[in-house]
């Protein structure tokens, strides 16, 4: 459940009413002091990610407010407001430790991004708090599962780098573990108290991501109303997961480079060169020398970042892993839906070792979550295989090509049921194509 409490501390009642609406209509539950000494009571009282606090207030100065809100209150974000003529405070208040500053006057334009991105930093912070708390232990390499050669050598180059600040570059295919790896050699760092910042370069328009990385100043661009972060300093001492890293533009590419080299940058429409200290960490599943042949990656930021470079195998490569992966989904997604299961059948299993895992891991978790919702006993059975996983070609060499069919058209008899007949919803359930269900049914002689 996310934590969308927030304390709005600013002696000026006018603007407290409004702002506590407009967040309110957001869906954020508010609380209002007008000092720092009521302020400091609603902390003691209530559990609040986020503070939104003015610099000048009756009985201190908001700098020290939020010293105070750090020291005792560290999963806590602050959001500053700042005076036209102050903003030299907004910018020492993230020196000392606040997310972000917003100026009086700003619109909702400007302020509800602002409390968005702090409210989804403090409930990661958390969250990460709440998985630490339940399995006894940090969030680290304790978490990669598998006793195969393969993943057992890619955890010990893992471990083995971690604690140096050496750029790592993931490699492997969607699913394999990439983003685990990284928060694993993260937390196993010296950096491990500051800040793990993800950026997946695919998910971003191109034309957006610099300022997103190096952030901008007032006046860039149409809408840069004032300066604005980037992920590179929301990270500094500490770690730059740069996922995707093979979309990027040759353009940012050249700018990455010089990062990497020098550990300084500009923001957009900015002539000052910034300098922070990140551990960066990228990964891709792109094959990047064949990238750079056909010019779509540069050979000098390839070599800059596989300094040291591990090779995460696809679960088709590690199939003796896979009972223990799907013991530790079913778990997970047992307890998530309230369900008492707590097996797999023989025959359940042997589907899960036949299947060809193009999405990896990945792929086994979802099979796994999906199986747990559609079952009626303590134990899945293979009918619970989704229709579209079964191989029957993959599972001849078993013998066993028969044998799964009937498995298949159970489930989809089942399935059908489930869905009162209604077709379209039946293959949506399944994850297959209308059309892929209508040759199915035919197949099977289903009407």
């Amino acid at each position: 459940m996310q934590n969308k409490n927030l304390l709005i501390v600013d002696d000026e009642h006018n603007l407290r009413q409004v702002m506590s609406r407009m967040l309110d209509l957001e869906g954020y539950s508010v609380w209002q002091a007008p000092d720092i000494r009521h302020g400091l009571r609603v902390l003691e009282k209530e559990d609040i990610a986020l503070v939104i606090s003015d610099v000048r207030l009756p009985d201190g100065n908001g700098i020290d407010f939020l010293q105070k809100i750090k020291l005792k209150y560290p999963l806590t974000e602050v959001v500053v407001i700042t005076a036209y003529g102050t903003i030299a405070d907004g910018v020492k208040a993230i020196k000392e430790g606040a997310f972000d500053y917003i100026t009086k006057g700003d619109g909702d334009e400007q302020i509800i991004p602002v409390v968005s991105k702090a409210m989804e930093k403090a409930n990661m912070q958390r969250h990460i708090m709440d998985i630490e708390k339940k399995s006894g232990q940090k969030v680290g390499f304790d978490n990669i599962l598998g006793n195969s050669p393969l993943i057992k050598r890619a955890k010990e180059l893992a471990e083995k780098v971690a604690p140096t600040d050496t750029t790592v570059l993931l490699l492997g295919e969607t699913g394999t573990g990439k983003e685990i790896f990284a928060q694993a050699i993260h937390h196993a760092s010296h950096r491990k108290s500051k800040p793990l910042v993800a950026v997946n370069c695919s998910a971003i328009a191109k034309d957006l991501l610099e300022s997103e990385m190096f952030g901008y100043k007032a006046g860039a661009f149409t809408g840069a109303m004032k300066d604005k972060k980037g992920l590179v300093e929301e990270a500094d001492h500490g770690s730059l997961f740069l996922d995707e890293i093979g979309e990027l533009s040759l353009d940012l590419q050249a700018k990455l480079l010089r990062f990497l080299e020098t550990g300084t940058y500009y923001k957009v429409g900015d002539s000052k060169p910034m300098e922070v200290d990140v551990r960066i960490i990228a990964a891709t599943n792109r094959d990047l020398l064949k990238e750079i042949e056909k010019e779509h990656f540069r050979e000098d930021l390839y070599y800059r970042l596989s300094a040291f470079a591990i090779s995460l195998p696809p679960l088709r490569d590690r199939r003796e892993d896979i009972g223990i992966l799907a013991h530790h989904f079913l778990e997970i997604y047992a307890t998530r839906a309230k369900k008492n299961v707590a097996q797999m059948d023989t025959d359940f299993m042997s589907g899960l070792l036949g299947l060809e895992y193009k999405g990896n891991t990945r792929e086994l978790k979802n099979i796994i979550e999906r199986a747990v919702i559609l079952s009626d006993s303590d134990t899945l059975s293979a009918a619970l295989l989704p229709a579209g996983h079964l191989h029957h070609d993959n599972m001849r060499s078993n013998g066993s090509s028969h044998e799964l069919a009937g498995m298949e058209k159970t489930h989809i008899l089942k399935v059908l049921d489930m869905a009162g007949g209604n077709k379209s919803k039946a293959a949506e359930m399944l994850d297959i194509g209308l059309t892929t269900l209508y040759r199915k049914l035919h197949e099977y002689g289903i009407e």
